[in-house]
């Protein structure tokens, strides 16, 4: 998949920006990065699978570290369309 057609929103609240985005892939929701004060690191997850979690130092490469996660995922489905 490429990155491209992952869409990323910033979620609010009451017009608030968060420290929250959420990837979709057209109308699915495929995970979300959002940022771990306590741990100071943000972390990436996906209701995709339940194992499906990491982290990065940045909102970027935690962006990254899903948009990773979910290719080689999505490679397991691959003999189901070939």
């Amino acid at each position: 998949m490429k990155t491209d057609r992952i869409t990323w929103t910033q979620d609010s609240i009451a017009d608030v920006p968060l420290q929250r985005f959420t990837a979709h892939a057209g109308a699915i929701e495929v995970g979300y990065v959002e940022y771990d004060g306590g741990n100071r690191m943000w972390v990436w997850s996906s209701r995709l699978a339940d194992d499906a979690w990491g982290w990065g130092s940045t909102a970027e490469a935690a962006k990254h570290g899903l948009e990773a996660w979910l290719r080689r995922w999505l490679e397991n489905f691959r003999p189901l369309f070939n």
